[in-house]
């Protein structure tokens, strides 16, 4: 299962109620099948965002989405490549070196309990999260040439 996203937290949320998608969502990562979050996807699993003021989330993952508070040489939302740091391995990185390059559009990030991989901007932040059969990220692999691609590959190849 993919979460992908582009947009607004609010809006995401209620478009996924509207659909009636979040009970399957919950029962897909509760019954252990492989699960992939990808920028606002990753967002939309923490307990809640103060995107346009607060708004709860799908409460999966305990945590906040904040919206960067940086410096002026700083520009929000942060867009472009940026390296990764892994703090503890990840089956769908396999094979990646530490501190590759990936793509990122974004202007708020995820402040997880469990930070497994993270990035700078231009203090760290969260770049992706794992446990068990749930991976969330906060880059697009599928914008990030062959690292992106493998890290796809690699989610794809996981038991389901």
């Amino acid at each position: 299962v993919v979460l992908p996203g582009v947009g607004a937290f609010a809006d995401a949320i209620a478009e996924l109620k509207r659909r009636d998608l979040v009970a399957p969502i919950c029962e897909a990562i509760e019954n252990e099948k492989p699960f992939l979050g990808i920028c606002l996807g990753l967002q939309l699993l923490f307990d809640c965002s103060y995107e346009d003021g607060e708004h709860k989330g799908l409460g999966i993952v305990p945590g906040e989405v904040r919206r960067f508070d940086v410096p002026r040489e700083y520009k929000v939302p942060h867009m472009g490549w940026n390296q990764v740091h892994c703090c503890r391995e990840s089956p769908i990185f396999a094979g990646i070196d530490d501190q590759t390059h990936f793509y990122f559009v974004h202007s708020y990030y995820v402040v997880p309990k469990d930070e497994t991989i993270e990035a700078e901007y231009p203090d760290p932040f969260c770049a992706m999260i794992w446990r068990d059969n749930l991976y969330a990220t906060q880059f697009h692999p599928e914008k990030s040439q062959s690292a992106g691609l493998r890290v796809l590959q690699n989610f794809a190849e996981l038991e389901k």
